[in-house]
């Protein structure tokens, strides 16, 4: 009965329109209610929602979003596409290879997926029109390709992975994240290419050793952020925590130094990060209180009989998982998802064997797709606003390269090695 109230009452109140968060918080009240008095329900839902938001790791995301709302506005995007450009301009589909490249970098610099998705496409946008792509491409290309940045680290996502594991080693897990996100990106630029052979765009000239070290220097201090935050994390400077501060303030020293954000520009940063975090830090305490309530209810152990009642393969059941994820991805941000469904699917992978930090990937990977898709897909709306075209004339260009991710997960999937080939390098 629980479960059908719980379940109902999110699906309706998300139809008539009423934000996930209040949807996640509201339907989680309606479940308690069977149970107990209004007051207590009420109380005990608060509760759930403030011990959820009482993690010292939690701390690490408003950190890291200001870090990419201050790398978003200080000229590091510029530099990123500029290397990238003297990289792979020169090959077939070129400016799309540097599109993808570019945001990987500024995605795993800046962690964010809609932060890469309006900095390069900003400057990309127009660059590719002008060389022969169509608008809607150039737009597809964009979005896809910020996704990979929530999968190379540092990731906000990640970090609300280990939070809803129960303590998945974030480092293990910034760490599992590198080889899929580069093999997701590979994907997006062989099928980059495929396209611009098959349209006749011409490709650009070959850049000299002098124009690539040129670039590289000016992009240097930028990639070497990444070096910093998850250097210090594996050899134990610091925590992911304190990493994300350290990130803030290399950024900050960075821009200032480039010359691109002055002290007045500082205020509309902040704002916007205060912002931002409000509503993740919502929608984390939200989903704790539901998470716990379907643990209240014993959903997880339920789910878990229930499907590994339909088989005992570990090729079927990750196989269903995937298709249950992709699905929720359409309807769900990333955040609510990865804290609601962590604690349905993780009992079931593990009880096969796999090892939860490889299951970590998955499930982000899963949910990138989601964030291009309608109706919630962020990384789409921005995508589509930088480019200034519309959702439906996107969706088209999308599709193959939907195929390209929806390859890369498969083989993340059933080959472990690719996720936790590094974690093991490095001893976690």
């Amino acid at each position: 009965m629980e479960v059908l109230i719980l379940v109902l009452s999110f699906i309706i109140l998300l139809g008539i329109g009423v934000p996930i968060a209040w949807s996640i918080g509201l339907s989680s009240i309606f479940t308690m209610l069977v149970s107990i008095p209004f007051l207590p329900a009420l109380t005990t839902v608060a509760q759930r929602m403030a011990t959820g938001l009482d993690s010292f790791s939690l701390l690490a995301i408003p950190f890291f979003i200001l870090a990419g709302q201050i790398m978003n506005r200080g000229g590091i995007a510029r530099r990123l596409i500029d290397f990238a450009k003297t990289l792979v301009g020169s090959l077939p589909g070129g400016l799309a290879h540097v599109n993808v490249i570019a945001a990987m970098l500024f995605g795993a610099i800046s962690g964010s997926a809609v932060a890469a998705a309006s900095a390069i496409g900003g400057f990309m946008g127009e660059r590719m029109e002008k060389e022969g792509y169509s608008k809607e491409f150039a737009a597809a290309v964009n979005i896809t390709s910020s996704t990979t940045g929530l999968i190379i680290p540092p990731s906000n996502i990640l970090i609300v992975y280990s939070l809803a594991s129960g303590g998945v080693s974030i480092a293990a897990l910034f760490l599992a994240g590198y080889l899929p996100g580069i093999l997701t990106g590979l994907f997006l630029m062989i099928l980059a290419a495929i396209w611009a052979k098959r349209k006749g765009i011409p490709t650009g000239k070959r850049s000299s050793l002098k124009e690539v070290g040129g670039t590289f220097l000016a992009a240097f201090p930028s990639l070497l952020l990444v070096f910093v935050v998850i250097g210090g994390i594996v050899v134990g400077i610091f925590t992911a925590t304190e990493a994300s501060a350290v990130a803030v303030l290399y950024c900050l020293i960075l821009t200032f130094i480039y010359g691109e954000v002055s002290l007045k520009d500082l205020s509309p940063i902040f704002l916007s990060s205060i912002n931002t975090t409000a509503i993740v830090m919502l929608l984390i305490g939200t989903s704790m209180s539901m998470s716990w309530i379907m643990a209240y209810e014993n959903i997880p152990q339920n789910i878990t009989e229930l499907l590994l009642s339909v088989s005992d393969s570990k090729v079927v059941i990750l196989f269903i998982i995937n298709l249950i994820l992709l699905f929720v991805g359409i309807f769900m941000d990333m955040t609510p998802a990865v804290l609601i469904f962590t604690p349905i699917f993780l009992p079931v992978v593990t009880k096969l064997g796999m090892d939860p930090t490889h299951f970590g990937i998955i499930m982000v990977l899963n949910l990138c797709i989601g964030v291009c898709t309608p109706p919630v897909g962020s990384v789409l709306f921005v995508g589509v606003g930088v480019a200034g075209t519309t959702i439906q004339k996107v969706i088209r260009p999308l599709l193959p390269l939907f195929i390209a991710m929806l390859v890369a997960l498969l083989i993340v999937t059933y080959v472990p090695a690719l996720s936790l080939w590094l974690p093991r390098v490095f001893g976690y």
